[in-house]
């Protein structure tokens, strides 16, 4: 999958308006965008980012600490 990365430095956490962080999912290897000062994953489908709050999930503190 070809994720521009001038798009990720565009892209900022809907709630904190703060950078995101390109991630896979430990488990399913599904592509993540990581807000790491709200500790939320937002679910990357096909090409689209979905920084909708109600779709994040919550990193657990292994999981976030591994993010870079």
């Amino acid at each position: 999958m070809a994720f521009d990365s001038l798009l990720l430095s565009v892209l900022a956490c809907p709630i904190c308006k703060g950078s995101l962080v390109w991630h896979t999912h430990p488990d399913t290897k599904a592509p993540e965008l990581v807000c790491k000062f709200d500790r939320l994953a937002f679910p990357v489908l096909g090409d689209a980012p979905i920084l909708i709050e109600q779709k994040a999930r919550s990193l657990l503190l292994a999981e976030y600490e591994q993010v870079k």
